[in-house]
């Protein structure tokens, strides 16, 4: 009888399995054999599942941002204010997940050098998506009366800001400061959207 193998899960199971060898010694320090060799497979098998050693990273980040957005919604709905909300938003720029932060920096690098159509899709969907779901938060702080109508039509440029900001510490080694820069940033912010009472 044959076996039959989810080849989905398998992909995943690969791509995880690659994790920790691309976290520390990056892609373009890797070679395909090593990648196998780290997965427990062939290097025949590893490219019947992937294209290439970025679309290991590529899926390796679809994995990790899943997980990281599902403890963030959890985060934010303990969250007492669109302020906390907004800060918890933007802690994936400068928290302790080193390993998504630094996969994250390698998958950009690769769109950047060497863009295809999926990982552009990848982007767009990305930025829409977080785009909508902080605005979403700032319309759940304007209903409830925190901050000022006009805040709404911020969201699309403080998500971008947040990106930015991200990406610039990347490219000058300053993600120690990135955190007291974005809060600084969104207190100030709050001071001058938030309702006076």
């Amino acid at each position: 009888m044959a076996i039959i193998v989810d080849k989905i899960q398998k992909r995943r199971d690969i791509a995880l399995t690659c994790k920790d060898i691309f976290v520390h010694r990056g892609i373009k320090n890797l070679t395909i054999s090593e990648i196998a060799k780290e997965a427990g497979v062939g290097k025949g098998t590893l490219y019947d599942y992937f294209k290439n050693k970025e679309d290991i990273v590529f899926e390796i980040v679809n994995i990790l941002l899943a997980e990281h957005d599902a403890l963030k919604e959890k985060k934010m709905a303990q969250a007492s204010s669109t302020k906390e909300k907004v800060k918890c938003f933007f802690e994936f720029f400068y928290n302790d997940e080193v390993e998504l932060r630094g996969l994250y920096k390698e998958f950009v690098a690769i769109s950047l050098s060497e863009p295809n159509s999926e990982m552009s899709e990848f982007h767009a969907k990305c930025y829409a998506s977080y785009s909508a779901w902080f605005k979403t938060i700032l319309q759940e702080g304007v209903k409830e009366g925190e901050i000022i109508e006009q805040s709404i039509a911020l969201s699309n440029g403080l998500f971008a800001l947040g990106k930015g900001m991200f990406l610039s510490s990347c490219a000058t080694n300053s993600n120690d400061k990135l955190q007291d820069e974005i809060e600084s940033y969104i207190d100030t912010l709050f001071d001058l959207i938030e309702v006076k009472k």
